[in-house]
């Protein structure tokens, strides 16, 4: 029987990837998601009280996964500033990823304030991995620049987002070159 739910309820979360993917935050419903899974809307309520609920643990499942994504292509490049760049390219890579509309629907009102803040806990130890790069580059306030740096990131992907460019590339490499030009100060 534990099985059985568990395997229900990464249907659930699964199915909501798809509708956050390709409606945002609008389109996850829980008659859509019963729809998706086959089924019942109230066996639905049965796993989640909400639709916070639902993006409150698709952002509990999915966030440190993406994160960790992020740390290993950190982990893989040589010296800081090189660090600095594959914290925004794999960011901005990870736009196109169905986990990573989870992680923008965060922003939705229907979240309590303990979601919200859990939320952004997560968020701010994703800031944190650049952290240590920007201080060997020289900056003596890094907290900050990483902050500043995820700015820029941050609308970096609302540009991908909207489909204002035509390439995301585009829009990483003006990204990456800003960041990387503000750092070397």
């Amino acid at each position: 029987m534990a099985e059985h739910r568990s395997m229900q309820r990464a249907a659930l979360l699964d199915a909501a990837r798809t509708l956050l993917s390709e409606g945002g935050t609008e389109a996850l419903t829980f008659p859509a998601l019963a729809e998706r899974t086959g089924l019942a809307r109230s066996s639905v309520y049965e796993y989640f009280r909400s639709r916070a609920a639902v993006v409150e643990e698709l952002c509990a499942v999915d966030f440190p996964v993406w994160a960790a994504e992020v740390a290993a292509a950190m982990a893989a490049a040589h010296g800081p500033e090189a660090k600095v760049e594959a914290y925004v390219r794999k960011q901005l890579e990870l736009v196109g990823d169905r986990r990573h509309r989870a992680v923008v629907a965060i922003s939705a009102s229907e979240l309590d304030a303990g979601a919200r803040e859990r939320i952004r806990q997560a968020h701010g130890e994703l800031v944190a991995m650049i952290v240590e790069a920007l201080g060997e580059l020289g900056h003596d306030r890094p907290r900050l620049a990483a902050m500043l740096v995820q700015g820029v990131v941050d609308a970096a992907v609302r540009r991908i987002e909207a489909g204002v460019a035509k390439e995301p590339g585009t829009v990483a490499d003006a990204a990456v070159e800003m960041v990387l030009r503000g750092v070397r100060g």
